[in-house]
């Protein structure tokens, strides 16, 4: 569960602006996109050999 603690004199758009930043870094919404469907083991293997194919390509690119 991610939770911050306000300051007394703390202005809100702070305090949400570091609720927000610490939501993204803990990986919630990534976490939750990732179970909401489920993937064959097959396809989720095949995903990450694309998306290393990607890289790859990519870093050869920016060798160059």
């Amino acid at each position: 569960m991610v939770g911050i603690q306000v300051q007394e004199n703390e202005n809100i758009d702070r305090a949400l602006k570091r609720f927000k930043k610490k939501y993204e870094r803990s990986g919630v919404l990534k976490e939750y996109k990732k179970r909401t469907f489920y993937l064959k083991p097959s396809i989720e293997k095949r995903m990450e050999r694309m998306k290393a194919r990607r890289r790859a390509m990519k870093d050869s690119m920016r060798d160059r």
